[in-house]
């Protein structure tokens, strides 16, 4: 395998250690990086690291501190940084199982790929892949990883295991403070049965080739006009349209307008569509949602 692996060690499970490599992955996008340009000069604009009242400073005086008070410091060094941090064990032990959706995707942060470090670890590796796969169940544990620990997951994947990192607690923000505003009665049944019925004539299986990154895309293709001295044309009116469209929507319409319009090929699933065509034959026609629902 031509990738550095980004740990080794061994993943324990009661008295059982197997050896394991990790590699990331994922890596990162093509994504387009600018510097700062003096544009008369046409020179890159370089930044110097100065002291108020007492101007450039080299950076061997440069120390790290953290503001426990208004302009108060507690100063460290790189030293006495690292003497804190954590030693990168070498074993990742499985302390607990839970059922695989019980983990909120929030907490999820960044997956590896886990493989058997040698042909012995294998056997061993194999049967734990295919408990946890047999169990639908993942893995938890806590790992030291360059001088962190992190909170981490182990499943089934393929051949081999996924390990992904996950956030603490703190580090995510708890939905009620942002959800409390939302009302919650029940939407109207036509309304939803419209619209399941356009999710289920739009659902295939989800393939990541099928999407890229248009704004990057843009700008090479800039990039590369003004290269040849050429220029983009921006339409100004395109700027000045309101991507929202009316303030007043008729939602049903627009469902129904969806549905008629979509190229999308149906899903085999059609239970929803007969039941939405039943209820449009049965109820008289629904008012507008803007105007029976309307909101302060």
């Amino acid at each position: 395998m031509a990738a550095r692996p980004y740990w080794k060690g061994q993943i324990r499970l009661a008295l059982v250690s197997i050896p394991v490599e990790i590699y990331s992955a994922t890596k990162s996008g093509a994504t387009i990086a600018f510097n700062q340009i003096h544009e008369p000069s046409g020179k890159r604009i370089k930044y110097e690291k100065v002291v108020p009242g007492i101007g450039p400073v080299d950076l061997d005086e440069i120390v790290k501190g953290f503001e426990y008070a208004k302009g108060e410091y507690v100063l460290l060094d790189e030293k006495e940084i690292e003497g804190v941090k954590l030693e990168s064990k070498k074993t990742l032990e499985l302390t607990q199982f839970v059922d695989s959706h019980d983990i909120d995707p929030i907490y999820f942060e960044k997956p590896y790929y886990v493989v058997p470090a040698d042909d012995l670890a294998e056997e061993a590796f194999m049967v734990l892949r295919e408990a946890l796969r047999r169990s639908r169940k993942t893995g938890l544990g806590q790992l030291a990883m360059r001088g962190r620990e992190y909170v981490v997951s182990i499943k089934a994947c393929g051949r081999g295991m996924v390990m992904e990192t996950l956030r603490y607690a703190d580090e995510v923000n708890k939905a009620a403070s942002y959800f409390r505003e939302i009302g919650d009665s029940d939407p109207d049944d036509e309304l939803l049965d419209l619209a399941t019925t356009l999710i289920d004539k739009k659902t295939g299986k989800f393939d990541a080739s099928d999407f890229h990154d248009r704004y990057v895309d843009a700008l090479k293709d800039l990039i590369e006009r003004k290269k040849k001295g050429k220029t983009l044309n921006i339409d100004a009116d395109d700027s000045e349209a309101d991507p929202r469209g009316s303030n007043v929507v008729d939602l049903m319409a627009a469902l129904k307008k969806s549905l008629g319009s979509s190229d999308s090929k149906p899903a085999a699933k059609k239970a929803p569509a007969q039941k939405a065509a039943k209820s449009t034959d049965k109820k008289p026609a629904a008012k507008s949602p803007a105007t029976t629902r309307k909101r302060a």
